[in-house]
């Protein structure tokens, strides 16, 4: 009886453990999220909501002739970045001012991407950019989400040198084969450069 007694016990204790767990694991969910978005960029893809990607055209399309861009305050940075085995992002051009808020509106975003093309910059997508942890701090430790879609987490170190980040990539004038929302697009090139 008292093995029994202890059995029990014990099968009652594991079971509140994997319950506790499993609670802390949803509770956590948002920021798993942004991390497991980063290595596999089609599990925060939803069916495109055209309206962000209509709301991101309407707000930048004034930015398609590039020297809008530059005079408003954008301006290259890094050169043109191609995928390491497939795709373009092309040239992210970025507003400081922009950059140094926690702004998320899809007609401001922190970067517009152009695509090199016969010596002219054409415009192909945005980068929504975030600091993350000046974000985090201000948003109770939850990651950024606009219009449904969930940011990607790039911590640091990272192939571009800078400070952990969340950033989502809207390719609202070029379409993606791969989808609206992923990082990197095979219908872009920097072979134009």
């Amino acid at each position: 009886m008292t093995t029994r007694i202890t059995s029990l016990i014990h099968t009652s204790t594991t079971n509140i453990l994997r319950l506790a767990l499993l609670s802390s694991l949803v509770t956590a969910a948002p920021l798993f999220a942004a991390d497991s978005a980063a290595t596999n960029h089609s599990a925060h893809e939803q069916a495109a909501p055209a309206t962000l990607i209509q709301l991101v055209r309407a707000g930048t399309k004034q930015y398609i002739d590039v020297n809008a861009a530059t005079a408003a305050g954008y301006g290259p940075f890094l050169g043109c970045v191609a995928g390491t085995d497939h795709g373009a992002m092309g040239v992210h051009y970025v507003n400081a001012t922009l950059l140094g808020n926690l702004t998320l509106d899809p007609s401001q975003p922190q970067a517009l991407i152009y695509e090199p093309v016969d010596g002219k910059m054409v415009l192909v997508g945005v980068e929504f950019i975030l600091d993350s942890a000046s974000w985090l701090a201000a948003n109770n430790n939850t990651s950024p989400v606009l219009d449904g879609q969930v940011f990607n987490f790039v911590g640091f170190p990272n192939r571009f040198s800078i400070n952990s980040f969340f950033e989502l990539h809207v390719w609202a004038w070029r379409d993606n084969p791969q989808g609206a929302f992923v990082d990197w697009n095979n219908g872009v090139s920097c072979q134009g450069q």
